[in-house]
């Protein structure tokens, strides 16, 4: 049986302790004399975690795909056009979309670190003609925008801020820039994030923590969607 069939029973201690050693001592030696922790407390794991969120999420019938193979990111570090050269990343992570392309626009992504977990979803730097049509969006349908952002704040989420958003409204925008949309239209994301606590991540319940988010921001993904897809 393959390894990600078998239950997700939550990320151990271990995991996340080797997460934090590997922040410690980022070198390819150290790595490689931890490599089988890495493989059976982390790897194996974020494979389960994918497997058993994605069937949860087809079952509540959210269009968002997952597999092992391709919807996990390395932990191996792009350092060519980096200053930094360091070879790891100190999380795991995985993303969820609608075409299994690791990307995508309109996606749940999940982030395992001990320096702090969470999950996102959203529609993270789209292409600009993608941002144009969000922002047309958000203009034409604001009423159902706003709706949307009510229902999202009485669950307890909020559209994050985005810290490279523009000063001033975008060029075609600029009759609404005194308007209640103004502050939205400034954005070059769209992103929800929720905190995941250690003891979440530890546990069997992550996969219906990550559905049960995604489940209550799917609004504003449809939203997203249906300007993007017409």
């Amino acid at each position: 049986m393959d390894s990600a069939d078998t239950p997700f029973t939550g990320f151990s201690s271990a995991a996340l302790e080797f997460l934090r050693g590997l922040a410690e001592h980022n070198d390819r030696e150290w790595f490689r004399s931890h490599k089988t922790v890495y493989e059976t407390e982390l790897q194996i794991p974020l494979s389960r975690l994918v497997v058993q969120t994605a069937e949860r999420l087809k079952r509540n019938r959210v269009p968002l795909l997952a597999d092992p193979k391709r919807s996990v990111f390395r932990i191996y570090r792009d350092t060519r056009f980096s200053p930094d050269k360091s070879p790891y990343k100190t999380h795991v992570s995985a993303v969820f979309d609608r075409n299994l392309t690791r990307g995508g626009d309109g996606i749940l992504y999940v982030h395992i670190d001990p320096a702090g977990s969470f999950a996102a979803l959203g529609f993270y730097q789209p292409a600009p003609p993608k941002l144009t049509r969000l922002r047309e969006a958000i203009v034409d349908k604001r009423h159902r925008f706003f709706k949307i952002l009510d229902q999202l704040k009485s669950r307890g989420l909020v559209l994050s801020p985005d810290e490279e958003a523009l000063k001033r409204v975008p060029r075609g925008f600029e009759e609404f820039a005194e308007a209640d949309v103004a502050l939205f239209l400034k954005h070059r994301s769209f992103v929800i994030r929720t905190a995941l606590p250690e003891d979440t991540v530890k546990s069997a319940t992550l996969p219906n923590a990550l559905v049960d988010f995604t489940s209550a921001g799917f609004p504003f993904l449809k939203f997203g969607w249906e300007a993007l897809d017409r």
